[in-house]
């Protein structure tokens, strides 16, 4: 969360400085926007919300690739091995319709997971056998119900096409693999036992 609002006062800062020089040059009085300056000040805060999805969206996908590769190598089950290389596969190549969306756009993503991911990753590298199977699964269960909702939200409240485009046409990627990691989830579950 910290590096989400860092990142967006950098961009607001930079919409600032953006903004500036027309306002110094601007005829009109204190305390009034001109119409270019509140047309600027609006497309910077359209940026800004979609930057930060896209900023999110690259993050998440690289660490799906990630833990991905981690349940190839250590999954116990064919279950989770499988699902581990559909992640590898889909979100690389969901990364790499962003980055062609980012370089159109003219911004640049980040090539690293984020710390909050990278600890999920630290913590699930350190697990094994069936330990590491239903870890695995309930991260990526959890991990798909947010993304969803937040590509949900960006395909219906984004304010620049590409990232509407990006984040509707992802969607029924992401719930594919929702329903896939709760059935790989319920193939490592133990039963539970009925009380009498």
């Amino acid at each position: 969360m910290i590096k989400i609002a860092t990142y967006l006062t950098a961009f607001g800062l930079f919409g600032f400085l953006a903004v500036s020089p027309a306002a110094a040059q601007s005829n009109t009085k204190p305390g009034k926007t001109s119409t270019s300056e509140a047309t600027s000040s609006k497309h910077t805060t359209k940026m800004i919300s979609d930057a930060a999805f896209a900023r999110e969206a690259a993050e998440g996908g690289i660490a799906e690739v990630k833990l991905g590769q981690l349940a190839e190598e250590k999954g116990s089950s064919q279950e989770v091995k499988d699902f581990g290389k559909r992640m590898v596969t889909d979100h690389t190549k969901v990364n790499d319709e962003l980055k062609a969306d980012a370089a159109k756009e003219k911004f640049t993503l980040p090539t690293e997971m984020s710390k909050r991911d990278q600890m999920a990753y630290d913590r699930l590298s350190k697990l094994s056998g069936a330990a590491f199977d239903r870890a695995y699964a309930r991260d990526m269960v959890s991990d798909h119900r947010a993304d969803i909702a937040e590509f949900l939200k960006e395909s219906k409240n984004g304010k620049q096409e590409w990232a509407k485009d990006f984040a509707s046409q992802t969607l029924p990627t992401l719930r594919e693999h929702l329903k896939q990691a709760e059935e790989v989830l319920h193939a490592v579950e133990p039963a539970k036992t009925k009380k009498s």
